[in-house]
């Protein structure tokens, strides 16, 4: 499914390139010149880079939702998508001239300042979580930290001019095309990096299913589990922010969509079922984004959204129905 999703992705948008022009470009025929730049030097990063962040916002999703033990868990739970926007809107509110002069520099700042921002509350939590050893107690924390970014946020735009406020507006409607082959290396480099330590924690993640005192009678050492667990989720959430801005529900929902699928809690087949799928989501909410045939592209988190809250309000219902039936 992936596979395929990729190639549409590749194939369709406001242009439509030919199958046979596709297979020209994979056999390095020449093609136009066109043809060319759509595909490598647009459509074909976009690409990886929705492949990267839907990966990373679904194992984040995961590991927050088995750690927290809340189906509703998602990466922006610790407040850290709140510490990237606020990042980004200290830089854009301040400093909007370079983005509007000196775009480059601008698209920097952007990402540089989200990580500032997104790292700053993923450290302050790991610091807390040595300390707060109640789980629910490091989620209403962490929660409160997202208020508190956010009503900085709110602070600011008061201060800020009409094309600043607009700038930081467009930042939080999430793209993957800010991402470009100059940027790839250190945004994939991350990101694989995350997903592997993530990779490595099937067994304490099958530990804490069945409860934090389980675990430690089994011989997990829980706070360092613990840590490793938020470090993960909170690193990978960190970099998507920073580089695509806050990408909606991919986190939430489709780890329930791979639960579904596989029918299984064992996070041996649970993490990379989890990953693939996760691609695959985020490849096809770009290919709706881009609908065929249409001047433009919609915002990503207008279509994240339509897709992930039916699954959450699903959610909702089915526990529901599991409790009082």
């Amino acid at each position: 499914m992936a596979i395929v999703l990729f190639g549409l992705n590749l194939m369709l948008g406001s242009v439509t390139i030919p199958i046979r022009t596709m297979f020209n470009l994979i056999r390095n025929v020449p093609v136009d010149d066109l043809s060319r730049n759509i595909v490598l030097q647009i459509r074909l990063p976009q690409a990886f880079t929705a492949i990267l962040a839907g990966a990373a916002l679904a194992t984040a999703g995961l590991l927050m939702q088995t750690l927290f033990r809340n189906p509703l868990a998602g990466p922006d739970v610790l407040g850290i998508t709140s510490g990237a926007g606020l990042g980004v809107a200290i830089i854009t509110m301040f400093t909007g001239a370079w983005i509007v002069y000196m775009p480059q520099l601008g698209v920097l700042s952007l990402i540089l300042s989200a990580m500032a921002g997104a790292m700053a509350v993923l450290l302050t939590i790991l610091a807390l979580s040595q300390r707060i050893k109640d789980n629910a107690m490091l989620l209403i924390t962490g929660l409160m930290m997202g208020y508190i970014s956010s009503a900085i946020v709110g602070v600011l735009t008061v201060y800020s001019s009409a094309e600043n406020l607009q700038e930081f507006t467009l930042w939080g409607l999430g793209t993957f095309n800010a991402v470009s082959w100059e940027k790839m290396n250190w945004f994939a480099g991350v990101t694989i990096l995350s997903l592997f330590m993530a990779m490595l924690l099937p067994k304490p993640l099958n530990m804490l299913l069945m409860g934090e005192r389980y675990a430690s009678n089994l011989g997990l050492h829980v706070g360092r589990a613990r840590f490793m667990i938020l470090f993960s989720a909170g690193l990978l959430t960190a970099v998507v922010t920073a580089f695509c801005g806050p990408i909606a529900f991919i986190g939430v929902a489709t780890p329930h969509v791979t639960r579904l699928a596989i029918r299984s809690a064992d996070h041996k087949i649970l993490l990379p079922a989890n990953l693939l799928i996760g691609a695959s989501v985020a490849l096809f909410c770009n290919l709706i984004a881009r609908l065929p045939g249409v001047e433009g592209a919609l915002p990503i988190n207008a279509v994240t959204s339509l897709m992930g809250a039916p699954i959450v309000i699903w959610v909702v219902l089915t526990r529901h129905k599991r409790k009082y039936l």
